[in-house]
């Protein structure tokens, strides 16, 4: 049976204690034939009969069918994750980077509008200061998207489909799988941006040029320092494939 990283395990075990508050045996059964596991879900001994006479041993059945689903195809886990934020999802879409498990909240923003466009899980929204300085960081993140084989980048000033530029930053921002926000110069348009992404949910992945444009607010979230020459850009640009593919491997690097 394959081995279940130190990275999924730890994304299993919060599912695997929804599954034993949430699951019925036709929830079960959907999955099993969603994922190509109707076999383990239906051969297991104890997990739908413990769920049937309510024993307490059926929370340890759901983690163990759940981890034997995972090992059989990683590719799973997506399509588990997917299964439960479409149907437990109560009102509106959920727009975080991770799968609405546990205690999620709603809101209606009375700046922007929300976006009716669909979510793209692929897109990585960049959020830095506009100007031919960063140019080179730029076309770096977008190199560092590309040699994931799965995802691409996109700044505001690549896109114009609102009369306000904080429209569009807030409609790309909503739409993305992840943020990049690069605190170099302290721009304060960037840390607003950056607060936007983690209102919704957004994994933000902070770079910057000096540690000390890291505000102590944030500066508790790991971040990537990097230098703008030729060699530091290079190193940048490994650091954020490395990050991105982590943050979806089943997708990213295997398309």
């Amino acid at each position: 049976m394959a081995y279940l990283d130190p990275e999924t395990s730890k994304r299993l075990v919060p599912i695997g204690r929804f599954m034993g508050e949430k699951f019925t045996g036709a929830h079960w059964n959907e999955l099993g034939f969603l994922t190509g596991s109707d076999g383990l879900v239906q051969g297991h001994g104890r997990l739908l009969r413990s769920l049937s006479f309510g024993d307490d041993d059926y929370p340890e059945a759901c983690l163990a069918v759940l981890g034997s689903i995972v090992r059989n195809d990683p590719a799973n886990l997506k399509i588990v994750e997917d299964y439960i934020a479409d149907t437990f999802e109560e009102v509106g879409r959920n727009v975080s980077t991770k799968p609405g498990i546990g205690a999620t909240i709603r809101f209606t923003p009375s700046v922007f509008e929300v976006p009716v466009e669909p979510l793209d899980s692929k897109m990585i929204a960049v959020m830095m200061p506009f100007g031919p300085g960063f140019t080179p960081i730029y076309e770096t993140i977008k190199r560092a998207c590309s040699d994931t084989n799965w995802f691409y980048a996109r700044r505001a000033d690549d896109i114009w489909e609102h009369t306000t530029v904080i429209q569009d930053v807030f409609s790309l921002i909503f739409r993305s799988h992840a943020v990049i926000c690069d605190y170099t110069g302290r721009n304060p348009n960037v840390f607003y941006e950056a607060g936007i992404a983690h209102t919704l949910g957004k994994t933000v992945i902070p770079i910057t040029q000096s540690a000390a444009d890291v505000p102590f607010d944030v500066s508790h979230h790991r971040y990537l320092s990097y230098h703008p020459n030729g060699e530091g850009l290079a190193a940048l640009g490994q650091k954020l494939t490395d990050r991105l593919i982590a943050l979806d491997p089943v997708n990213a690097a295997y398309f």
